[in-house]
């Protein structure tokens, strides 16, 4: 809850936030990709005089350059956390970005070197937020299809081992098709890992998406000399040999409503919302909402938070170290220009660093598979070690004189979840930072 901004009234209110103007972007703006590829052509730009002038002072001048662009994008990754914890403080329609934050994990694409390391919240600007309540095939194609998830998992190297360009670099220096986008498009983002294709049907959506590349100045392109020539099958399918885009468009939109990606969304969508074991009829109940519809993500969103196992009276799921952090400030009122004076340091010192040791490093996940959902994984001794610090110390950090009273902090912090113990531990704390820090590791705060 928040103090500043009062929640939705009932579950059509937030349904209609969803499809109302994403004015929180507008309020706090982050950096779309189509504007980020500017820095990564300037980096590129340094790198080519560089190497064209090695040993002179223009070649020194370049690398002097080059550190230059990537110290401001790192910063700009920094403000683009204060701007996301802003959005989260703020923002009238919260389950937005609840479900900002999970398409971006289930969709987890991650700048692999030099500037592009800071591209996932441009990423996520161009990608997610644009398609949040539309058609599930066409947030699915806007995310595969992206620069940044084609960097990621490779797919720019891929190339079909007959293609034209193959035969142009002779046997020595001809580079081979790369199956890890058709891989994890098929285990993670659409079918499941349990879902029914085969080895061949990865090799063979893996030689479908040939072509797909990316340059910085002209951004997605499709280069017909790395297609690998002949049609190709994929799950009993036969897609024509086009040399263009259309039979990714087509294979794409086709696993978007394949049986098994209705099942496998529904099942991760009540998993990540409701409980690490959700109610079966839950799951039954989503999944038969997203097939009838065609894939259309707000029928998906009304049947999670129509079903009445949404809305059990236990808090069972645990807060990732992001969600706490976010909800804590929410809950303390954090005010709009709070980070106005914050340097790369402060950003370090009160986000980043906590957030390494509660176990969640800030759009760095492990691997394509994005964060784990299981409770287990988020409570560890370091873990919660972390968040008694970042809980007693941060927030006054933060809002400096301008913290709440600690009984009135128990009300709006835990709304109908506030107990007797807390109320009494916060006022017998010895402190406000102390009390306002109890309160933030109560039980009831702790889950979602």
């Amino acid at each position: 809850m928040s103090p500043l901004v009062p929640g939705p009234t009932d579950v059509d209110a937030m349904l209609r936030g969803l499809q109302g103007p994403d004015a929180i972007v507008d309020r706090f703006p982050i950096e779309p990709f189509s504007i980020f590829r500017q820095r990564m052509v300037a980096v590129r730009e340094q790198i080519t005089i560089r190497r064209k002038n090695r040993g002179t002072p223009a070649a020194a001048a370049a690398r002097k350059q080059r550190n230059v662009l990537n110290k401001e994008a790192r910063i700009a990754m920094f403000e683009w956390l204060g701007q996301t914890m802003l959005r989260r403080a703020h923002t009238p329609t919260a389950f937005r970005e609840r479900l900002v934050a999970f398409w971006a994990d289930h969709f987890t694409a991650l700048g692999k070197a030099g500037v592009a390391r800071r591209a996932t919240s441009p990423y996520i600007e161009d990608a997610i937020r644009p398609n949040l309540n539309g058609n599930f095939a066409d947030l699915l194609q806007a995310t595969v299809m992206h620069p940044l998830m084609l960097d990621y998992l490779d797919q720019i190297q891929s190339m079909g081992p007959e293609s034209e360009r193959a035969a142009k670099m002779g046997p020595k220096k001809k580079r081979g098709l790369n199956e890890n986008l058709a891989r994890e498009v098929m285990e993670l983002h659409t079918l499941g890992v349990d879902g029914p294709y085969t080895q061949e049907d990865v090799t063979q959506l893996a030689e479908l998406f040939t072509g797909m590349s990316f340059q910085p100045r002209n951004g997605f392109k499709f280069r017909k000399d790395f297609v690998e020539p002949g049609a190709e099958t994929v799950l009993g399918k036969t897609y024509p040999d086009a040399y263009n885009v259309a039979p990714v468009r087509a294979v794409l939109s086709d696993l978007a409503t394949h049986p098994a990606t209705t099942r496998h969304i529904a099942h991760k969508l009540a998993v990540h919302f409701v409980t690490d074991d959700p109610d079966p009829d839950l799951v039954d109940h989503i999944e038969a909402a997203f097939a009838k519809s065609g894939g259309e993500l707000m029928s998906l969103y009304e049947a999670l938070v129509t079903h009445p196992a949404a809305w059990a009276p236990q808090l069972v799921n645990f807060k990732p170290p992001i969600d706490f952090v976010s909800s804590s400030l929410r809950g303390l009122g954090l005010p709009d220009g709070a980070f106005a004076a914050f340097t790369e340091r402060d950003f370090r010192q009160v986000f980043a660093t906590g957030l390494v040791l509660m176990g969640q490093q800030w759009e760095r996940p492990g691997g394509p598979d994005g964060w784990p959902e299981e409770d287990g994984e988020w409570i560890t001794p370091q873990g919660l070690a972390a968040r008694v610090r970042w809980a007693m110390v941060m927030p006054q950090r933060i809002m400096g004189g301008a913290l709440p009273d600690p009984r009135e902090f128990v009300e709006t912090a835990l709304g109908r979840h506030g107990n007797d113990a807390v109320r009494f531990a916060a006022a017998a704390a010895e402190s406000k930072p102390e009390a306002i820090g109890l309160v933030l590791m109560s039980p009831a705060f702790q889950r979602r």
